[in-house]
């Protein structure tokens, strides 16, 4: 009896955006359990299955793996909102549901939340200065004055500034989740509820 012989499995290659997703992955883990300044490369790469120098190659230093973890963090997570919306609901309807969906992201992406706001508060540029700008935000706010100007287009929203009203109401959510973070006993679902329809209080279009 002649005994077989099997091939060598081939290493999955990656590629340059898979690798880099595998990266900041591992750094929103490592920022969520130790905090930013504690955020260790050495741990992130461990964390990742890749060797520390790799990180140097896809990002330019450890501020730049933040800031990019950061916009792309923020990305998966509004998307992971879209896409349990119905869009082809009257548009008030939409906006109480994608309050409720951010809502209970505090339990399904709660390391996703913690890493993303102490990136924010600690990423700085090298003059010292905030390094999170509104351009962090800017597709956010894109999207939701498209939204918004939907629901004036059909008349269910009223007269304001689809700027001002995007910024006031992911404002809003930012605060939403910060207080979920500090009080794990309110009731996300209800809270957002009620949030909900403070802000479509100014929102609606006046009878």
């Amino acid at each position: 009896m002649t005994p077989t012989s099997s091939a060598p499995r081939s290493r999955q290659r990656l590629s340059e955006d898979q690798r880099r997703k595998q990266i900041m992955e591992a750094a929103v883990l490592e920022v969520a359990d130790r905090g930013y300044e504690g955020a260790s490369l050495t741990r992130i790469a461990k964390r990742a299955g890749v060797a520390k120098g790799l990180i140097w190659h896809y990002f330019t230093d450890k501020d730049d793996l933040m800031e990019s973890t950061a916009k792309r963090t923020m990305r998966v997570m509004h998307r992971h909102v879209v896409d349990m919306l119905d869009l082809g609901e009257p548009v008030p309807d939409i906006i109480r549901a994608a309050v409720r969906v951010a809502a209970g992201q505090i339990r399904t992406h709660r390391d996703e939340l913690i890493a993303l706001n102490r990136i924010i508060h600690n990423l700085h540029s090298p003059d010292g200065t905030e390094q999170v700008t509104v351009d962090f935000y800017s597709e956010l706010y894109r999207a939701q004055e498209d939204l918004f100007r939907r629901g004036q287009a059909e008349g269910s929203l009223g007269d304001f500034d689809p700027t001002v009203m995007a910024v006031t109401y992911q404002g809003s959510i930012d605060m939403m989740l910060m207080y979920f973070r500090d009080h794990p006993e309110v009731d996300p679902y209800d809270y957002a509820d009620k949030l909900a329809e403070i802000l479509l209080g100014g929102m609606r279009a006046k009878r």
